[in-house]
């Protein structure tokens, strides 16, 4: 199966945000390419929150080029299997932290958010992602900083999106 194949899967099983859903598969149904950088229309991404239930706290990254407290996540490649490997993938590579194990029951949530040109959107897949004991992170070059955040600290740093995922992963946990 493709990754677009998986995709499509995916969003079709996805219960919530009925009406952001179907634009997604409306995108890929208008755009085979719509799951890679270059498709200057918009394409998906996959990301995830790292969390530590135990600590009450989740692991944000302050992202190099937005300058913006965010979930670990990026542009799918095509050595991903599925939008999940895509973003345990992308979550591991920013943190510097192995063994992280996806929250159960797929994507978290879904946020689609325009970016600078040539590309327009963004279609983001949010998963959320399960710490070890004894996490310890490690910056990437894509990040100017990471830290963790109590969970009642995430509204003072981060942006709207960012806190309804932290929401929508509470609610699963």
């Amino acid at each position: 199966m493709s990754l677009y194949d998986d995709a499509v899967l995916v969003l079709k099983g996805y219960e919530g945000q009925p009406e952001l859903r179907q634009s997604y598969l409306d995108h890929l149904a208008a755009r085979p390419d719509g799951m890679w950088k270059a498709c200057e229309a918009g394409h998906l991404t996959a990301s995830a929150l790292v969390v530590d239930p135990e600590h009450g706290r989740v692991l944000l990254t302050l992202h190099r080029k937005l300058r913006m407290w965010l979930q670990m996540g990026g542009h799918c490649e095509p050595g991903d299997a599925t939008l999940m490997a895509a973003a345990l993938r992308e979550a591991t590579e920013e943190s510097g932290i192995a063994g992280l194990t996806p929250l159960p029951g797929g994507p978290v949530r879904l946020d689609r958010h325009p970016i600078p040109a040539p590309c327009h959107w963004h279609f983001d897949v949010q998963y959320a992602v399960l710490a070890p004991a004894g996490a310890v992170q490690e910056i990437s070059n894509e990040s100017l900083d990471l830290r963790w955040y109590a969970y009642d600290e995430v509204a003072g740093v981060a942006d709207e999106s960012v806190v309804r995922l932290l929401e929508a992963t509470r609610a699963r946990l």
